[in-house]
């Protein structure tokens, strides 16, 4: 079927016809076409718009091809694009009646509800993934309640912590780009069909039934936004780029962790690489190269929005451009989080080397002022003065952790507020004691073996409310 032998005169150039052409990227809403065509083609008949007798052959032809495949169809980019082709495939299998298909529909509406029928699918297993991903993550944490590990600020020895701990960190925000992620399904999941080409139909169509038969929950009721809005796919890249941007992260912190000089992580063998040249390296690349495409799916969410941003209402063949960097986003966030999902969950933990850390470089002391402020009922602004100035102490005197004591501290508070403190020496001992830093903290949200595992619960309740 040419569509310009109506209107138009003369053939299109081939190359302009290549240039305008969507087929290459169509292929993926082809099973989706079929789809629509067929609870279409359904409604039509059962209104009466349609003869039930030309109804029956369009549907059969179109389970044919939904049979044979998309490599049934002609898509030669004279063609345009998938809905004429699948239109063309059926005429050739019953004639001109074929095009009793396209009453009271337009390409605009067509697009458009394909595109979110495909995406809808997209977004559940993606949600799917994400979910599996935290269960992996939960059930690591429950071996490591007890692995102390140290927690930075500004990259620097900050407090300690446990490793479990520190996990649930990642799975709570991988819990926030999947609900996310499902709210921006809620507006991917209506309806536009039925919108035409931009005013509707004179037809009486049912837009209940084919968005039943579609599986929507319900229907755009605007017709010139159904064919125009967009906005569900850039809502869509804007949360696959934050799942890529906390993926990132994840990658970030393991080639880190991973490097001789931190030496707390070992990423296995399945993920890493090594040199051409120092035979000696074992290189994070498959945590580098997530990493970097986490900026594809940013620069692809800026593409959207500035193809979007100046549009009149309504449809404009502009809209055709932003179909492939959807496809291009869904398809790089599914491969980035299957590449850290499997990279982060068979990592090594160097035990020996977290507890080093965690008591190296008196990550303890926020807790010994604390307990100043406990014992000693000062402010804490004075308390942490004094801690402050001990650690100063001790660095420059090379005194270590095991080695501060009550007179050594003291010392210290002569010096800060003219009197000494005789804080009791065991005390001391528990507060720069990394695990017994863990233990304090058994607030909502602590590191606490307890809160810790009050936190793997409650998530565990959420996937199974989710899955």
């Amino acid at each position: 079927m040419n569509l310009r032998s109506g209107r138009l005169k003369g053939k299109m150039s081939d190359e302009a016809a290549s240039f305008t052409s969507s087929l290459e990227f169509d292929k993926r809403i082809f099973e989706a076409d079929i789809k629509l065509n067929t609870a279409h083609t359904t409604m039509l008949a059962k209104k009466g718009i349609i003869p039930s007798e030309i109804a029956d052959k369009i549907l059969k032809a179109l389970n044919e091809l939904k049979n044979e495949g998309i490599g049934a169809l002609d898509l030669d980019p004279s063609v345009e694009d998938i809905h004429m082709a699948v239109e063309n495939y059926v005429t050739s299998k019953i004639g001109e009646v074929a095009g009793f298909m396209h009453t009271a529909k337009s390409r605009n509406d067509q697009v458009a509800t394909d595109l979110r029928l495909v995406l809808k699918e997209e977004i559940k297993g993606i949600g799917f993934n994400i979910l599996k991903f935290i269960e992996e993550i939960l059930d690591m944490a429950s071996e490591h309640k007890e692995t102390i590990f140290v927690g930075y600020t500004h990259l620097q020895h900050a407090q300690p912590t446990t490793f479990a701990h520190y996990l649930l960190a990642y799975a709570n925000a991988l819990r926030r780009d999947y609900e996310r992620l499902m709210d921006a399904y809620k507006r991917v999941d209506m309806n536009p069909l039925g919108s035409a080409a931009l005013t509707t139909t004179s037809f009486p169509i049912d837009r209940e039934m084919t968005t039943e038969l579609l599986g929507f929950s319900r229907i755009m009721e605007n017709s010139i936004d159904g064919v125009s809005s967009r906005d569900f796919i850039a809502e869509t890249v804007f949360s696959l780029s934050m799942l890529a941007s906390t993926m990132s992260k994840i990658c970030e912190e393991l080639i880190l962790w991973s490097t001789f000089e931190f030496g707390v992580v070992e990423i296995s063998y399945a993920y890493s690489s090594t040199s051409s040249i120092m035979p000696q390296k074992k290189n994070p690349d498959v945590a580098e190269i997530a990493r970097g495409k986490s900026a594809i799916l940013t620069g692809e969410l800026m593409t959207i929005l500035t193809i979007l941003k100046a549009l009149p209402y309504s449809y404009n063949r502009d809209l055709q451009e932003i179909t492939p960097h959807l496809w291009n986003s869904v398809d790089n966030a599914k491969e980035m989080m299957n590449m850290v999902r499997g990279m982060l969950t068979t990592i090594e933990i160097n035990k020996e080397r977290t507890a080093e850390l965690a008591k190296s470089n008196f990550a303890t002391a926020t807790e010994l002022a604390d307990i100043l402020v406990r014992e000693k009922n000062m402010p804490f602004r004075t308390a942490h003065k004094i801690v402050g100035r001990m650690v100063t102490e001790a660095l420059e005197n090379k005194v270590s952790l095991d080695d501060i004591d009550s007179n050594f501290l003291d010392n210290v508070a002569h010096e800060v507020m003219g009197k000494s403190l005789d804080l009791n020496d065991e005390l001391i001992r528990k507060a720069l004691d990394p695990y017994e830093n863990v233990k304090a903290r058994t607030v909502i949200g602590g590191s606490s073996p307890e809160a810790v595992e009050k936190v793997i619960v409650s998530l565990r309740t959420f996937l199974n409310e989710e899955i």
